[in-house]
């Protein structure tokens, strides 16, 4: 198992090439499912969900000819098993497809970061509503359909991956669909922008409302997915917290605005020339108040990197707050950024942060995808040697994020333990 070691205390400054988003290939790889032609996806993040995913699309009978060159002439298998299912919660994703194309899945109940309950019964309910028959047993989601019908849909809740199960199972019923209260996340829009490609008719991405008129068939798609927002934030908020100038691109405009105004809040200067923005960070952060939201809110994802910029700076300053509304356990870095001498209070959902002046190296514990992040960005600037342990967790959204950050200036190696 392998640990990251950051040598702290080095400025930050140069360019980087954000990688793809791998919250949005792992939707795109499960279109995959709904036509017999071939889906190209070109620019697939190297991260190790994208190779747990494309494992379980191989057992249901998706080829792969050359990297992201994926083709389902036929469904080889409906059953997606626990042990290809329980490495990563967006696997959840092949039920519609499933549904749609073959009538009838059967998934295991999924896994992945373990950050909070989300359970998928706004996956099961829409999918009833389009006639489907849903039982759960031992451990698995048991679905049958003839083809499905269209409805009217109201999710409660804009979950991404509840909103794209049930439009991709839509854009094969029969008949019109109506989801209200969808998520409106990048990842979603461009899924929906490759499903309108494949020849699905489909309004309102972007907004809470959408509606779908089925088709009988899709076709195939070739596709350039769009850069990692969340990795985007990730590295901009390196260059905050070295007091450094990073410049990250290509960005999506529209993807990152309530972030970048908190880094102004902060006191970084934010600069964007065409699809480049220049971060530049030469002073203590002033506190900020964050409350996690689903799009166009402040990212559940980013919560914890800034966190750890918040952590360091003036003690006069006031406190930070950051309240997590989106996940009931996504606080679990917490701990480890005090093991580095963070001043941080928690209650229930609010995280209550005072600066401290420097922190220390230490070894501590990565529990999931972004408190791993947020721990090598506090490793950057803390005094000595920290080491990030269980760093598996970070492979699985992060594309060599170390060698990004050597090429910043940072001190930062891989070994295994």
């Amino acid at each position: 198992m392998d640990s990251l070691f950051i040598e702290g205390g080095r400025q930050l400054k140069g360019e980087v090439l954000v990688p793809s988003s791998k919250n949005a290939s792992l939707p795109l790889m499960c279109l995959s499912l709904l036509t017999a032609e071939p889906v190209h996806i070109e620019n697939l993040p190297d991260v190790s969900d994208i190779e747990s995913l494309k494992l379980l699309l191989r057992s249901l009978g998706v080829k792969e000819s050359e990297p992201g060159h994926l083709h389902c002439a036929e469904i080889h298998s409906t059953l997606a098993p626990y042990d290809l299912v329980r490495k990563m919660r967006a696997s959840i994703m092949v039920l519609g497809p499933l549904l749609a194309r073959a009538g009838h899945a059967e998934v295991s109940l999924p896994g992945g970061c373990a950050i909070g309950e989300r359970p998928i019964d706004i996956h099961l309910k829409g999918l009833a509503a389009l006639g489907a028959e849903i039982k759960l047993e031992a451990g698995y989601v048991h679905a049958r359909a003839g083809r499905l019908r269209g409805a009217k849909i109201d999710l409660g809740f804009p979950t991404v991956t509840g909103t794209l199960n049930i439009v991709m199972a839509a854009s094969l019923a029969e008949g019109e669909t109506h989801l209200e209260n969808c998520a409106r996340e990048p990842e979603v829009v461009e899924c929906i922008q490759v499903l309108r490609k494949m020849g699905a008719d489909i309004e309102g991405e972007g907004t809470s409302n959408i509606r779908i008129r089925g088709k009988t068939s899709l076709s195939g798609v070739k596709w350039k997915v769009q850069s990692d927002r969340i990795q985007f934030l990730t590295y901009m908020a390196a260059g905050a917290i070295t007091k450094g100038e990073v410049t990250c691109y290509p960005y999506r405009d529209g993807s990152l605005d309530l972030v970048f105004e908190k880094f102004r809040e902060m006191g970084c200067e934010i600069e964007q020339t065409g699809d480049r923005i220049r971060l530049k960070s030469d002073m203590a952060f002033k506190p900020v108040e964050i409350e996690t939201a689903p799009f166009p809110g402040f990212p559940t994802d980013g919560q914890a990197q800034f966190m750890a910029c918040l952590s360091l700076g003036s003690r006069d300053v006031g406190r930070s707050h950051i309240r997590e509304n989106v996940f009931e356990n996504r606080f679990q870095h917490v701990s480890e950024l005090r093991r580095m001498g963070a001043n941080i209070r928690l209650r229930n959902n609010l995280a209550s942060i005072q600066a401290v002046e420097y922190l220390s190296g230490a070894s501590v514990m990565a529990s999931d995808l972004r408190a791993s992040a947020s721990l090598v960005l506090a490793g950057l600037v803390a005094r000595g040697k920290t080491e990030v342990l269980r760093v598996y967790h970070l492979d699985r959204g992060y594309e060599a994020m170390e060698s990004k950050l050597k090429a910043l200036g940072a001190k930062v190696w891989r070994a295994e333990q």
